[in-house]
């Protein structure tokens, strides 16, 4: 029988969803992790060199209650300075991912963006929880903000981005950063289809029951694991969870931007999140693609889809940042 999913669903993602594992976060979640890096570990080895690109691992130093944070920098070795600067929070729905994992794609982002891109290694959950996430990304704010003269960087270019749940804790850091007021602000944000809301209330959350997909169930699992028995209360901070923040805890954020597939689960989150930025006089632009499940575009990167979405960050990063070679 054919899903309404599968009506829905690009037909070039076809054949890539027929051979996609089932995603069930509801077992041990460290051997989950172990097997990922297993299978992950031969793929990233074969990606291509990116010329021109050299990466450091460095760490940002702890702030008081909170550990110093891993770090990857990385910078074209021709780079006149100054540039533009990515602070860059991987996804995995709070539980999964790492800098490993988002490597080449950073690497891509450094050589055509000509900017240094930091990569955060946060803590992950139900190991740390909130607000182990944010105050990783916070620290590490913090310690880019402390390093922009001697890493070369504009400070009027500095952007805040992740992907997923990355995406999520690239919007909570942004409020964090705005409320405590300790650091400039930032010149943008990148909310790549971002994981913003725990509480499973859209039409969007309950329709997407694919399971070889991000779902229902594996979002429900995300937050239970990042927020324990808080998730889903009234006592959630917009931290954790920016979908909560109101139109008037939004105002004086920097500009974002916000991509979504169709048959994403976050597509009416974040749909209602670019409203109500526009709402609050913070500059948004959202694009939300036919037919394209979570994260496709990694998964089916030749399809016309993922070309088209791979474009529209492009070319928002090159007017935010700098210039897109190829």
């Amino acid at each position: 029988m054919v899903t309404d999913f599968q009506a829905r669903l690009d037909p070039e993602l076809r054949t890539a969803l027929d051979a996609a594992p089932t995603i069930d976060l509801s077992g041990d979640l460290p051997k989950l992790r172990d097997a990922l890096r297993r299978v992950n570990e031969p793929l990233w080895a074969s990606m291509p060199e990116v010329p021109d690109v050299v990466a450091r691992d460095l760490c940002a130093p702890a702030r008081g209650e909170h550990p110093e944070v891993p770090v990857r920098v990385y910078e074209r070795v021709d780079r006149v300075a100054p540039t533009a600067a990515l602070l860059w929070i991987h996804g995995g729905g709070m539980v999964f991912g790492s800098v490993a994992g988002d490597d080449f794609m950073c690497r891509t982002w450094t050589r055509k963006l000509g900017c240094v891109v930091v990569s955060v290694e946060y803590r992950l959950a139900p190991e740390h929880r909130y607000p182990a996430h944010v105050e990783d990304a916070y620290t590490a704010l913090s310690w880019l903000w402390s390093q922009v003269d001697d890493l070369g960087i504009d400070h009027a270019r500095v952007a805040i981005g992740g992907a997923s749940a990355g995406g999520g804790i690239a919007a909570g850091t942004a409020l964090l950063a705005r409320d405590r007021g300790e650091l400039p602000m930032a010149a943008a944000q990148l909310l790549v289809f971002p994981m913003i809301d725990d509480r499973g209330i859209t039409i969007s959350n309950n329709e997407i029951t694919e399971p070889r997909v991000w779902n229902r169930d594996a979002n429900c699992h995300g937050w239970r694991a990042y927020l324990g028995d808080l998730a889903g209360t009234d006592d959630v901070p917009i931290y954790a969870a920016p979908a909560r923040a109101s139109v008037e805890q939004l105002r004086g954020l920097p500009p974002a931007y916000i991509d979504v597939g169709e048959l994403d689960p976050f597509r009416d989150e974040d749909i209602a999140y670019a409203a109500r930025l526009l709402q609050a006089g913070v500059a948004c632009e959202l694009h939300v693609t036919p037919g394209v499940w979570h994260g496709s575009e990694a998964t089916v990167v030749d399809a016309a889809s993922s070309r088209r979405i791979r474009g529209y960050r492009n070319e928002w990063m090159r007017r935010m940042l700098g210039s897109v070679t190829d």
